[in-house]
C-alpha cells in the first residue's frame, strides 16, 4: 500500500501543477504610471458594450463605435484584444466607423479570415480600411489576398512578410509550451514581455499595463498559441508591386519583434506603400506613441 502510494506521487505533483490557477491580475492594478488619465482612459473604454458573432466555432468579441460613411477595421497582433486600440477608436469614430476584435484561439489564417468577415458581414459592411499590427498585420495581408473586395486601404503595421523565420525561430520553445501549464506559459511570456519588449516600448506604464494583463489571465494559452500558429501560417500575398490598393507600411527602428530583415523585406515587396518609421518607439506605437500615431494614420486615410 505504501509502495502504491509513492508511485502515485508524481502524478499527483503533475496534477497540481496543471490545475494550479494563472494568478489575475488587470491593467488597473498593474498600472504604474504618475498620470491617470490613459489608465482612467481605457477603464471607461471597456465599459462600452461588445458584441458578438458565432462563427468557424467560436464566439468572437467585438466592439462597434461611430457612424460614419466609412468603416476603420482593427486587427491586434499576438498579445492584444479589441481594446489594445481603443486610443484610436476614441480618435476616429467621430468621424468614422470603427470596428476592433478580439480573435478566439483559431489557429490558421483561413478561420481568422472568416471570422472577421463573419463579423463585417453582421455589421452590414462591404469595403473597409483595415489597420493591423504585428499579427493583425499579416492578417490584413492575408485579407487583401483572399477578400481584395472587401479591404479599400491597407496599414500594415509593426508587421512581417510571409517568412520561415519565426517557425525556425520558436518551434522547439512552442513544442515545449504545448505541454506546460498555463501558468508556466504566461510566466515566460511575462518575463520576456517585461525584459526584451517594454524596455523598447520606453517602459510606457499604459503598454505594461495592457501588455502584462494579458499573462495573467485575459489571455488564455489557447489563444497565444493559436496566435502564434497563425503567425507561421503561409499563403500567397497579393503583387506588392502592382496592387492600387493604397497601402501604408508603419515600423519601428528599434522593434524588438520584426528583424531589421523581415521589415526590410516588407518594404521591397510592397514597393507601392507608404512608409512611416517611428524612432525608438518599439513594437506597440499605437499605444505609447498614440498622437504620432493618430497623426499619420489621418492623413493616410484623408489623402
Amino acid at each position: 500500500m505504501k509502495k502504491h502510494f509513492l508511485w502515485s506521487i508524481p502524478f499527483i505533483l503533475i496534477a497540481i501543477a496543471y490545475l494550479y490557477p494563472t494568478p489575475k491580475k488587470d491593467a488597473i492594478e498593474l498600472y504604474d504610471g504618475t498620470d491617470n488619465d490613459p489608465i482612467n482612459g481605457l477603464a471607461s473604454f471597456r465599459k462600452l458594450p461588445t458584441a458578438t458573432v458565432h462563427a468557424e466555432g467560436y464566439d468572437w468579441t467585438y466592439l462597434v463605435l461611430g457612424k460614419g460613411p466609412k468603416t476603420i477595421l482593427f486587427l491586434h497582433g499576438m498579445t492584444g484584444g479589441y481594446d489594445f486600440w481603443w486610443q484610436q477608436m476614441n480618435r476616429f469614430s467621430p468621424k468614422y466607423r470603427v470596428i476592433s476584435v478580439t480573435y478566439p484561439p483559431v489557429d490558421n489564417l483561413s478561420d481568422l479570415g472568416k471570422g472577421i468577415m463573419a463579423i463585417l458581414d453582421k455589421e452590414k459592411v462591404e469595403a473597409t480600411t483595415v489597420v493591423g499590427s504585428s499579427l493583425g498585420g499579416y492578417l490584413t495581408q492575408y485579407l487583401l489576398a483572399t477578400y481584395p473586395h472587401r479591404v479599400e486601404r491597407a496599414v500594415l503595421g509593426n508587421t512581417f512578410p510571409k517568412n520561415d523565420t519565426y517557425e525556425e525561430q520558436n518551434h522547439n520553445r512552442v513544442s515545449l509550451a504545448s505541454w506546460l501549464p498555463e501558468w508556466a506559459v504566461m510566466g515566460a511570456l511575462r518575463q520576456n514581455l517585461l525584459t526584451v519588449v517594454l524596455p523598447t516600448s520606453e517602459n510606457n506604464p499604459l503598454v505594461k499595463a495592457q501588455l502584462l494583463e494579458n499573462t495573467y489571465g485575459r489571455m488564455s494559452k489557447a489563444q497565444f498559441l493559436a496566435r502564434y500558429h497563425c503567425v507561421i501560417d503561409k499563403f500567397n500575398p497579393i503583387d506588392g508591386k502592382q496592387t492600387a490598393v493604397p497601402l501604408l507600411i508603419v515600423e519601428s527602428d528599434n522593434d524588438p519583434l520584426v528583424s531589421l530583415d523581415l521589415r526590410t523585406t516588407l518594404k521591397q515587396y510592397y514597393t507601392a506603400a507608404q512608409v512611416h518609421t517611428f524612432h525608438q518607439k518599439g513594437h506597440f506605437p499605437y499605444l505609447n506613441a498614440k498622437d504620432e500615431y493618430n497623426a499619420v494614420l489621418r492623413e493616410f486615410l484623408e489623402k
